[in-house]
């Protein structure tokens, strides 16, 4: 299949005033999600400007364009001397946040050149116009952990089962470990194992997921509603690549890869101190952020007439239903999309799927039709295999 390609500008940010003038960053092709500029160490344009948030604002490509986004700063963002929540960058535009003032240049628009395999394992993210999928295959051929960001509903288990089948750990274990359905008085247990009469109920032995992993990828899901407790063993876990099961006395030696995704803003929850700091920026070796499909409106289309081709077969989309899909705003993101259209194939112009407004509820978990399109043929014999707990 010949390649296919996309418009992507070449953004440059230098800072031309305040105490950081002279930092620049570049924003093209090659970067994984948004830009963010801040005080935090995690922001590829790091300020010390003290008007300055930890994270002010965040720079992603959108098209031909990019898209500068406040992220609730305490000052504000301003283009152009105008204050923003959201707004579009092309170049030539000045962009301030606190006392520093950044000029946003332009170095054109490139063709990024996407193989159609790729292009399909972005439906689920960010679909065909996704700058960051370089990114995400330099990142799964290596070993090194990943944060995956996003609202509920945007893949990101997707993304983290087509990153373990990229790998050279596509062989082992995918396991997923969800931090909102364990009570928090089994969370260790399920994490690190436990030994027999360990806790009552404890009736015979049992691995954790760092075992149950152990040659593949361990993905933690919802990492931002872990226990604050829990998190000192779970940085010592994934520092050490040992674990020592509840009751036990031996530490056990694992070979895991981790990812973790998180719908919390973690610097913020840093902040609030429901997360360590140390352990974010141990797991933050990389961090990919996935778009609201509202910022996508172009793959909702796209999106919904897979999902429409892989339920109904050769009939076509209705017209009239498709052009109420492109008016939606999708909170709910790909998961509430699938559900909507898989409604309106089920029973026909009797659905309720006609108003998008009050889709129908269904599990969280996105079927094996949509995720055919964020992977190999491979990936789904992984699926099969994937555990969750």
């Amino acid at each position: 299949m010949a390649p296919s390609s996309v418009d992507v500008p070449t953004l440059r940010l230098e800072v031309i005033a305040g105490p950081d003038a002279g930092a620049e960053v570049t924003i093209d092709a090659s970067c994984p999600g948004r830009v963010y500029a801040g005080k935090s160490e995690a922001c590829q344009l790091r300020l010390t400007d003290p008007m300055v948030s930890r994270r002010h604002f965040a720079i992603a490509l959108d098209g031909p364009r990019a898209r500068i986004t406040d992220l609730d700063s305490t000052n504000g963002t301003y283009v152009n001397a105008v204050p923003i929540a959201e707004a579009f960058l092309q170049g030539g535009e000045l962009v301030r946040a606190g006392d520093t003032t950044i000029a946003v240049k332009s170095s054109g628009v490139v063709s990024a050149r996407l193989h159609p395999a790729r292009a399909s394992a972005a439906s689920s993210a960010r679909a065909r116009d996704a700058p960051h999928l370089p990114i995400c295959e330099r990142l799964a051929l290596s070993d090194v952990p990943v944060i995956l960001e996003g609202e509920t509903g945007t893949g990101k288990e997707l993304l983290a089962e087509a990153i373990h089948e990229a790998s050279p750990r596509a062989s082992g274990p995918f396991v997923v470990f969800d931090c909102t359905t364990s009570p928090p008085s089994l969370m260790e247990a399920k994490l690190f194992g436990h030994e027999k009469g360990a806790f009552t109920g404890a009736v015979a032995s049992r691995a954790g997921v760092f075992e149950e992993a152990d040659g593949g990828t361990l993905l933690i899901d919802e990492i931002g509603d872990l226990d604050v407790a829990l998190q000192a063993k779970l940085l010592r876990a994934v520092q050490s690549g040992q674990v020592q099961r509840l009751g036990g006395t031996q530490w056990l030696k694992t070979n895991v890869r981790i990812l973790a995704a998180t719908r919390r803003d973690l610097e913020r929850e840093i902040q609030e101190g429901r997360f360590r700091d140390d352990l974010y920026y141990r797991l933050a070796v990389a961090r990919v952020e996935l778009p609201p499909l509202r910022h996508r409106k172009g793959d909702v289309a796209l999106l919904a007439e897979h999902v429409w081709t892989s339920l109904a077969g050769a009939r076509p989309i209705p017209p009239e239903f498709l052009a109420r899909l492109l008016d939606y705003a999708w909170p709910g993101n790909v998961r509430e999309l699938y559900n909507v259209v898989a409604n309106r194939v089920a029973l026909g112009e009797l659905a309720d799927a006609g108003d998008v407004m009050r889709p129908p509820a269904t599990s969280g978990a996105l079927p094996s039709t949509i995720s055919s399109t964020t992977s190999s043929p491979a990936a789904s014999r992984s699926r099969k295999r994937a555990t969750r707990f």
